[in-house]
């Protein structure tokens, strides 16, 4: 490899020819600040907080770091008083059209325009004149964009367009320039997927998942309702963020504990109904495969993804699995068996989640969602709702004892601990389908081939003397890939699919805990937070879905067999092909 050397601040580093001026910064260990900027996605070098002064032999010239390349025997001062004093004009340039309402934004203590203005000592802005006034965009169930706290930075264009979506971008021209959707529409007439990971990647307030936990602390304070709650397999593994725990903590029994202290009448664990997942998904693959159903069969756990599919992919349809998620079938059961177990009229339950996903907020109000003729789940928060609500409480969430979730519905195996991570609702699925194709209880469960982060992964499986061959993707740009394969004719030959909407799965969906961008650009979050949940999946003693005694009871005293009629009714649902704009 072509190597450069180079001197940051007179500590010297060889880095790779075409390197930048950021990327050796890093290498000897000093971090230069920015705004725009996104490794691999958002190299535009817009804001200019970069900025520092770079000497190639004809002196030091002001340069910006993200963007501009290192050449042999560059030298680069990133701190200097003439560097310093550019970088706080440009806040000060920045604060001049910004709503500073930092006291009540959702986004306090944990911006990053906010924490370099304290760094460089910027409170205010000595520039007047144009500022700009936008109305909110509440359109949506997931989120509230705020472009009066709007930087242009276009971080959220770059995820957008990383999902394939792209439906928001730069509007009009110099100082009128904000971030929009064509034709000014608002969010809600647009093919948004809902999966919220605009909100994570921008770096101030300017886009926020719409908060919902007032209407579940009205429910806790309301002594006519039984509250309800659930909570995602993924939550577990970035809770602990929110509280300044090392990425991938397994917080699971601080969790349960936090959501007793808070006041939920019970506490259920998702996974129960991952599990319940698996074997519906499983029956309906094998009755597919029988009856000469539609194949390849492709999974319908992520809200995004399914989504996606009605707007971009409308003819494919017949493709998805009809199985509600995890996060409905949860509600399902809970407002039918555990309702009458209970003796509750499932009217008077109040059925919360906690989930990773903002899709999961557009997912609640979708039709055919109802198996007791109400909602199955009342109220959708993500992860950082309910880490809002425990600091709100005054809850010390690390001193916290580790408690366990209630039964039965807080049973689980570890095939449905992992379907937060890319590729874990496929090995859930190998787990089952190997059993029951081969008639033995098989010990080696680890389908590797099937994990990891990257976007899209084959395999091919042997199960019983015959190949399977299958496919994960995650994120909008894998879907495409693979919807277009399948549109071509299935040349790969797939028989099953696994598609999630957030790139690596849930552990990186729109509602978990933001980390600042240089901890996204240099921490592998997807893989770190995956690896708590095949921590745990590995110590379990029951490590398949059909495995799972909650399973088994439900069956044998609510169900009539896997993809029975009653089963049907309560644990599936439909789709409905979906017009790409409207106007309003």
């Amino acid at each position: 490899m072509d190597m450069l050397n180079v001197k940051i601040n007179g500590i010297a580093v060889s880095v790779p020819r075409g390197s930048t001026i950021l990327d050796a910064a890093r290498t000897a260990g000093v971090e230069i600040p920015t705004l725009c900027f996104m490794k691999e996605k958002n190299e535009i070098g817009a804001c200019r907080i970069c900025v520092v002064e770079a000497n190639e032999g004809r002196g030091f010239r002001v340069v910006t770091a993200c963007v501009y390349p290192v050449s042999e025997g560059m030298e680069v001062l990133t701190n200097t008083e003439k560097i310093q004093k550019a970088r706080r004009t440009t806040l000060e340039l920045i604060l001049s059209t910004h709503d500073k309402k930092c006291l009540s934004c959702e986004r306090s203590t944990n911006c990053e325009l906010q924490k370099l203005c304290l760094d460089y000592g910027v409170e205010d802005s000595t520039f007047e004149g144009f500022k700009p006034h936008y109305e909110l965009d509440f359109s949506t169930a997931h989120l509230v964009r705020d472009n009066n706290k709007c930087i242009l930075c276009r971080r959220c264009v770059a995820a957008c367009r990383e999902q394939y979506v792209s439906v928001i971008g730069a509007n009009d021209r110099g100082i009128d320039t904000n971030i929009g959707q064509a034709f000014n529409l608002s969010l809600n007439n647009t093919p948004c997927i809902s999966c919220g990971q605009c909100t994570v990647v921008c770096p101030t307030g300017a886009l926020t998942v719409k908060n919902d936990t007032d209407k579940v602390w009205e429910a806790l304070n309301d002594p006519e309702k039984t509250v309800v709650v659930q909570t995602a397999p993924s939550v577990r593994a970035t809770l602990g963020e929110c509280f300044g725990m090392p990425i991938g903590t397994n917080v699971e029994g601080k969790m349960v504990a936090a959501l007793r202290r808070l006041g939920f009448d019970k506490v259920f664990d998702t996974d129960f109904s991952a599990d319940l997942t698996i074997v519906e998904e499983a029956n309906e693959l094998v009755e597919r495969i029988k009856n000469g159903g539609v194949l390849p069969m492709i999974t319908s756990c992520s809200p995004g993804w399914v989504k996606f599919c009605e707007f971009y992919y409308p003819d494919m349809l017949k493709h998805l699995s009809t199985c509600k998620s995890p996060q409905q079938m949860a509600g399902a059961v809970i407002k039918t068996y555990w309702a009458q177990k209970a003796g509750i009229d499932p009217k008077n339950i109040v059925s919360v989640s906690v989930m990773p996903c903002t899709a999961k907020k557009f997912e609640i109000g979708r039709a055919d969602q109802s198996a007791a003729g109400v909602p199955d789940v009342d109220i959708s928060i993500t992860t950082r709702e309910l880490g809002k609500m425990i600091e709100r409480a005054g809850l010390k969430f690390t001193a916290l004892p580790d408690e366990q979730f209630d039964s039965p519905l807080g049973e689980d195996t570890g095939a449905a601990v992992i379907f937060g991570a890319t590729g874990g609702v496929m090995e859930a699925a190998l787990r089952t389908a190997n059993d029951w194709l081969t008639g033995k209880d098989n010990t080696d469960v680890d389908y590797h081939a099937v994990r990891g982060t990257a976007g899209l992964k084959e395999a091919t499986v042997n199960i019983n003397g015959q190949d399977i061959k299958v496919a994960v993707g995650s994120s909008g740009s894998a879907a495409k890939v693979i919807m277009d394969k399948l549109k071509a004719g299935n040349p790969d030959g797939w028989t099953f699919i696994e598609i999630m909407g957030c790139p690596g799965g849930c552990v990186n969906g729109g509602g978990q805990p933001i980390q600042p961008q240089y901890i996204r650009d240099t921490v592998d979050l997807k893989a770190v937070r995956a690896k708590a949940l095949y921590d745990q999946d590995a110590s379990m003693p029951l490590r398949k879905s059909h495995e799972s005694p909650v399973i088994k009871t439900l069956y044998s005293e609510w169900y009539d067999g896997f993809g029975g009629h009653k089963a049907h009714h309560d644990l599936h649902t439909s789709y409905v092909a979906r017009k790409k704009f409207n106007k309003e």
